[in-house]
């Protein structure tokens, strides 16, 4: 079971820039969790801290039992997956089969194992057509699902999604939406950075909300919805349903 622990975490970036400053939350396995915010409000920041792309400037992160100032990323995400907002970050393979298996080579799976879990999770995701097919030749939305599928391949025990919707068509986001459900059933801990908010309501317990670099608010979707001082003050908009249930 891995859980993680921020205390009183901040990071500055090297320019100066202080983009997390006191953050103190823990996320236990199996929750899905949310983390919300304007742009620059430092929510990707504090996530890319859970597998180790970035280490606190001060405080501490600690994921399971490890200390991620004292681990590397190939450690961290062996627990910690990462899924992020723009495909082209993430793959580099040749083609979509040699990138669902680059991370089960990575950790030490064999053939047959590799095999069957490319098979499932091509499947999953609707790619099978396209293993032979270099990722780049893909649409921005299909070069999105193989970087979740290369992720959730793997069976990290955490797997957070970096606006996992953007870009996504109607079969995209219900891709995406049936494999958080599985996530779930499996008891994964899910992380969704998102300003999808049905997503946000409908599909994770718990919300984080960052603004201006500190974590204002951490709690259930409908307490977050029915609080306008935080929306206002974030610029978040509740879902459709939520407002009109409000107006009647």
């Amino acid at each position: 079971m891995t859980e993680i622990r921020v205390e009183n975490l901040k990071h500055v970036y090297p320019n100066g820039v202080v983009a997390v400053n006191g953050v103190n939350v823990k996320i236990s396995q199996g929750e899905q969790v949310s983390v919300v915010g304007q742009n620059g409000s430092g929510k990707t920041t504090l996530v890319k801290h859970w597998n180790g792309l970035l280490k606190p400037t001060d405080g501490k992160v600690y994921v399971g039992e490890l200390d991620s100032q004292e681990n590397s990323v190939n450690v961290l995400a062996r627990t910690v997956g990462y899924v992020f907002q723009n495909p082209n970050h993430q793959i580099f393979a040749a083609s979509v089969k040699d990138e669902l298996e680059f991370g089960l080579k990575n950790i030490g799976l064999q053939k047959e194992e590799i095999d069957s879990r490319v098979e499932y999770i091509s499947s999953e995701f609707g790619l099978t057509e396209f293993l032979d097919i270099n990722p780049y030749r893909l649409g921005f939305s299909l070069r999105k699902s193989v970087g979740m599928a290369s992720i959730i391949a793997m069976e990290p025990d955490v797997i957070i999604l970096d606006e996992p919707t953007t870009g996504q068509d109607y079969l995209g986001i219900k891709a995406i939406r049936g494999s958080i459900k599985k996530l779930r059933e499996q008891g994964k801990t899910v992380i969704v950075v998102s300003h999808d908010m049905p997503l946000v309501a409908e599909d994770t317990d718990r919300v984080l909300v960052m603004c201006d670099t500190e974590l204002i608010f951490d709690g259930a979707p409908s307490k977050l919805f029915a609080t306008e001082s935080i929306l206002k003050r974030t610029n978040l908009l509740p879902p459709q349903i939520t407002s009109f249930m409000k107006k009647i």
